[in-house]
């Protein structure tokens, strides 16, 4: 993981990374990043905090697959929002911290 930005809402996010040629939805194929976790590195993670409500948080994640396809990936933060792929997220990024 290379950077981390606070932004006002999840769609600014999403248009600044677009901008930086991540145009491919991970949401859609998941299944890629579950089967295939170490073949993805996260360059860029977005966090979005709700005003008062935690269920408003969610992640955007700005994911580089070793084929080149650049893409993005959001979660939210609540239990029932955390999906296989988005459990994967969290490992690759708490393992990659330091790099």
């Amino acid at each position: 993981m290379k950077n981390m930005y606070h932004y006002a809402s999840v769609s600014k996010a999403l248009n600044e990374l677009n901008e930086k040629g991540f145009t491919y939805d991970f949401n859609i194929h998941e299944e890629e990043i579950v089967k295939n976790p170490n073949q993805h590195e996260i360059i860029h993670i977005y966090r979005y905090e709700g005003d008062s409500n935690p269920d408003d948080e969610a992640i955007v994640y700005g994911i580089k697959s070793q084929s080149g396809t650049k893409g993005v990936y959001v979660s939210g933060f609540s239990a029932n929002s955390v999906s296989e792929a988005a459990q994967i997220l969290i490992k690759l990024t708490i393992v990659n911290k330091n790099k």
